[in-house]
């Protein structure tokens, strides 16, 4: 599948107020075209020529702006998110837990299930964001390839290596969360509360769309880094979906089931 096809798609499936905050790849391929069109005519180094340049990196900046702001605004509301989440579980604990002040494992039960919902939720929150920095990425170093092969170009490079010190580009702190994450379903939820070994993240308690939207990014992701004819310095190193892909498992058996999600 061709990138203008991908991105697309992946605007459609993502969560709504996203779709534009993604790259205006249509918008820069019809630039590059356009200089491309006259950089014949155009002697590299001229005074045409570089304001040609400087247009096209001008409307690069503003898209590396746009996911910046909207990046770094998503990883501080997970930040307090995770934290709000970790809270909620001690306190459900500490009341109705087997050593809580109001032992209950009917009570205890229920609210754990609500909170383990919100966090299938944002689970799959954080896994979007960090499908949205690669795609980001991989929509910029493929639209500086265009520019420098059809205009002669050498501006990819460093400009890469600008795009490398970016905020939206460094997901660490996220895939920490993610790792977080999947770490409180397998360790808190089995105990105290009696609640099954069996209990994944989405196992029929997720939001349907936010799920098919996860492992639609999750192979997106998947897709887009792995080695490939078209594979070089520039490209995403490849993805291990190894725990990806037993989510991915679990969950479409509980989409294909014939009981109903919430």
């Amino acid at each position: 599948m061709k990138f203008g096809k991908r991105l697309k798609q992946q605007i459609q499936e993502t969560l709504p107020g996203w779709g534009d905050k993604f790259l205006s790849y249509k918008e820069l391929k019809k630039l590059v075209k356009l200089i491309s069109s006259y950089a014949p005519q155009m002697m590299s180094g001229s005074l045409e020529y570089g304001k040609a340049e400087a247009e096209f990196v001008y409307l690069l900046n503003n898209e590396i702006d746009k996911f910046n702001a909207f990046f770094m605004e998503q990883e501080e509301d997970f930040i307090i998110r995770h934290k709000e989440l970790q809270q909620r579980i001690g306190r459900v604990i500490n009341r109705w837990g087997p050593n809580g002040s109001q032992p209950s494992e009917t009570d205890c039960k229920e609210e754990l299930a609500k909170i383990r919902k919100d966090i299938v939720d944002f689970h799959g929150e954080m896994v979007l964001l960090v499908n949205y920095s690669n795609i980001n990425y991989t929509g910029l170093a493929k639209i500086l390839k265009k520019y420098d092969k059809r205009t002669g170009g050498l501006l990819r490079s460093p400009y890469i290596q600008k795009v490398l010190q970016q905020p939206f580009f460094t997901t660490d702190l996220i895939s920490k969360l993610v790792k977080e994450c999947e770490s409180t379903i397998d360790s808190v939820f089995p105990p105290p509360c009696g609640v099954e070994k069996g209990l994944v993240l989405g196992s029929g308690v997720a939001g349907e769309g936010i799920f098919r939207n996860t492992v639609a990014a999750l192979l997106t992701m998947q897709e887009i880094r792995k080695g490939s004819s078209t594979y070089g310095r520039f490209s995403l190193p490849p993805l291990n979906l190894t725990e990806q892909s037993d989510l991915i498992q679990s969950q479409s058996l509980q989409l294909n089931s014939p009981i109903a999600i919430p």
